[in-house]
């Protein structure tokens, strides 16, 4: 049975249309294609683009490796950038004074502070109470006292923080820790007519200086009193 000289089924579509089919030969080796000229220049074109294509791909690549995640990415964790066409997530507030805020927001912040202070400040290191070292349970109504601690509690997260490197929790102890503790818990402190003895507690709000007062004088009052000046010649004045 002689082979047959049909080309396979398909290759009318086929960009390149082949002029003639060659089956394989005896030995199983393929003849060499002919392409017709009509054609090479379809096929230079075609390989052109595809050249072109493949440099953009490369370029996109190499952009979206080298810029950074765009900020609130939820994958910039993983420094990949996030979807085209969401929007950022919203970035956390930026942390304030606590002395600043009020009503229910400073309520929560001093609800998280409280919690932060009971259960690892004071358990790890709250020293014995005594007269050198007082406490006060209440110390939630010492405005000072919760003024140091919460800065104290953000300087931690700060401090603690990965991007601190190793020595943050280092420099925190150093820095922070222990001056806010000598501040807040000095023996003539905020705190020191409060509960120097853990068996007797005690909390009082200690009175804070009075406003100053600040005399004015009007302008009236002020050329009256230089022209007194001039007319007694009192020491200080010029003669006219």
């Amino acid at each position: 049975m002689s082979e047959s000289k049909n080309p396979p089924q398909g290759a009318e579509t086929d960009p390149v249309r082949l002029r003639e089919f060659s089956p394989p030969s005896e030995d199983g080796e393929m003849e060499p294609v002919r392409v017709p000229d009509s054609g090479l220049a379809s096929i230079q074109a075609d390989v052109a683009k595809l050249l072109d294509l493949s440099a953009q791909h490369d370029r996109q690549i190499d952009s979206l490796a080298a810029a950074p995640p765009p900020p609130g990415s939820p994958f910039a964790a993983y420094g990949l950038p996030g979807f085209a066409g969401l929007p950022p997530a919203p970035a956390p507030p930026e942390p304030r004074p606590i002395l600043e805020l009020e009503d229910e927001e400073y309520e929560d912040e001093l609800d998280a502070l409280s919690d932060w202070v009971d259960d690892f400040l004071m358990r790890v290191y709250g020293a014995e109470v005594t007269t050198a070292a007082p406490w006060c349970e209440q110390w939630q109504e010492h405005a000072d006292v919760v003024a140091w601690l919460h800065a104290l509690w953000l300087a931690y997260q700060q401090h603690k923080d990965a991007e601190a490197g190793l020595s943050g929790l280092f420099v925190w102890h150093r820095d922070f820790l222990t001056h806010a503790m000598a501040t807040v818990r000095a023996p003539g402190g905020p705190l020191s007519a409060c509960m120097t003895d853990p068996d007797r507690p005690a909390h009082r709000l200690l009175p804070g200086p009075r406003p100053s007062n600040r005399t004015t004088t009007t302008a009236t009052e002020e050329t009256e009193e230089r022209g007194d000046h001039e007319e007694t010649g009192e020491p200080g004045q010029a003669d006219a």
